[in-house]
């Protein structure tokens, strides 16, 4: 089983790699490159430089325009955040969203490590459910995806805000961090603002259809895997149908503006469609701010 797993994402992988190279400019090493930048020096503006590189605080001084000069980090860290909590356990019995969670996952571990990067992980639920320390190399990714694989979380229940606090306090650097989540939980806003001003995040929304497109099935018993109890819900009623619609789109519209805000990356999946397309999309996105506006 873990080396089919091994497999997909191997192949997985090279498809978005071989995709995201394919244009003319840029290649997929810098993909990984949007936070592995710290300042170095300043010096005067000249012609053709970013005006968005440009340091205001000392060019309105009086001396001159001055931009900011950063160099690459020797050490780049790729952090992955994911919930595993039971409102993971949803969807298409052969392919439940923490599936593709551990699928995505997985896939960008492999790619980071293959770039060199520092790969580290948490997994959470309302708990620390496995931390894995950053590090580099094959044998260590290899490692990662295989504690991924196999983890069996402790506790149903979410909890974004402290699984955020123990990322802020573990990692002191500046990091690319993926958070993965379906964010079926509450008062994490004020904690995903700090990891965004600290880090350079990406939100990966994972859902499923039928958090939003129940069968009309009539009166059903649903059991809530977090909250561990049955509920009866009439799922041919219109207005239970709306309601589940609206809540879903109001969780999505307030995160991806929370993002939007914050200067994080925003990505909406469902968890049974092929997710590869939008991991690309993504990735030419950042490499095209990356190499400066220049495809």
């Amino acid at each position: 089983m873990f080396q089919d797993f091994l497999t997909k994402l191997r192949q997985y992988e090279i498809r978005i790699r071989k995709a995201v190279n394919s244009e003319r400019h840029g290649n997929f090493h810098s993909v990984f490159k949007g936070s592995g930048l710290e300042f170095d020096d300043l010096r005067l503006y000249q012609y053709g430089d970013d005006v968005r590189a440009i340091d205001w605080n000392t060019s309105a001084k009086g001396h001159g325009t001055y931009i900011k000069i950063f160099k690459e980090e020797k050490e780049q860290t790729v952090f992955f955040m994911v919930d595993v909590s039971a409102s993971q356990q949803v969807g298409d019995p052969s392919r439940l969203k923490i599936d593709t969670t551990k699928e995505i996952c997985g896939v960008l571990a492999l790619s980071a490590i293959q770039e060199a990067s520092r790969v580290g992980l948490l997994c959470f639920s309302d708990q620390k459910e496995r931390y894995i320390h950053p590090s580099d190399g094959l044998k260590h990714g290899y490692n990662f995806i295989s504690e991924l694989f196999k983890l069996a979380p402790g506790s149903p229940r979410t909890n974004i805000s402290e699984a955020i606090l123990l990322t802020l306090n573990v990692l002191k650097r500046r990091s690319l961090i993926f958070l993965i989540s379906d964010f079926i939980d509450t008062d994490y806003e004020h904690n995903l603002k700090a990891l965004a001003r600290k880090h350079d995040l990406i939100v990966i929304h994972v859902h499923d259809q039928r958090e939003t497109n129940l069968p009309r099935l009539g009166i059903i018993p649903i059991y809530d895997a977090e909250k561990q109890a049955r509920v009866w819900v009439n799922t041919s009623s219109a207005q239970y149908r709306t309601d589940m619609w609206s809540q879903f789109q109001k969780r999505r519209e307030t995160l991806e503006r929370l993002c939007r805000q914050n200067k994080a990356d925003y990505l909406s999946l469902d968890a049974g469609e092929d997710y590869v397309p939008a991991l690309i999309r993504l990735f030419r996105v950042r490499r095209y701010v990356y190499n400066g506006g220049r495809s």
